[in-house]
């Protein structure tokens, strides 16, 4: 749901006010972002996928999902900053497995302590 400023508000959300142009750049890294994040998940991904078809150890599989689902979590929360609520559509876009989707916002222990 969009909500519009009172009509009386509505000239000092413009472009020409300082917290219009402030606006519009802070929605413009935010989308930056949301791409960057985006790449990071299609990497995580790809090499999840390339190293299990490649026959990896089972250490080495837990810690690309480990590591999938940690940059899949950052790419939903950059989504949500950026209005986007539902995370349907980049589960299918994206192709995340179960696996991984199953992982998301898990914290697991820091080596060594």
């Amino acid at each position: 749901m969009s909500v519009r400023p009172p009509q009386a508000l509505a000239a000092a959300f413009t472009k020409e006010t300082g917290l219009g142009i402030l606006e519009y750049e802070l929605m413009s890294e935010r989308a930056d972002a949301l791409g960057r994040h985006g790449l990071k998940v299609e990497k995580a991904l790809a090499l999840l996928a390339e190293r299990v078809a490649a026959g990896c150890p089972p250490e080495e599989r837990e810690d690309l999902l480990n590591d999938a689902a940690d940059k899949v979590w950052a790419f939903f929360i950059q989504r949500e900053m950026c209005g986007l609520r539902s995370q349907k559509d980049a589960v299918s876009r994206y192709a995340i497995p179960r696996e991984v989707m199953a992982r998301l916002g898990v914290v697991r222990p820091r080596a060594g302590g």
